[in-house]
């Protein structure tokens, strides 16, 4: 996977800020279950899903 932790952090953010009218503080605090159900109405659903191995191999590249 060619896309980094870090970038896609800061989409997500701007994502929460612009359709959920979260501030950052309020973004990094919430857990991936709460993001994810916030945001479920907005997601297609046959978009591709997420798990936790992806989110930790997307946080190994951010470091490498």
């Amino acid at each position: 996977m060619s896309e980094r932790f870090a970038p896609v952090a800061v989409a997500l953010s701007g994502v929460a800020a612009r359709h959920l009218g979260w501030r950052p503080d309020e973004f990094w605090r919430a857990t991936p279950v709460e993001l994810a159900t916030v945001l479920a109405p907005l997601v297609p659903e046959d978009a591709p899903g997420i798990d936790r191995a992806l989110v930790e191999r997307m946080m190994e590249q951010d470091y490498a």
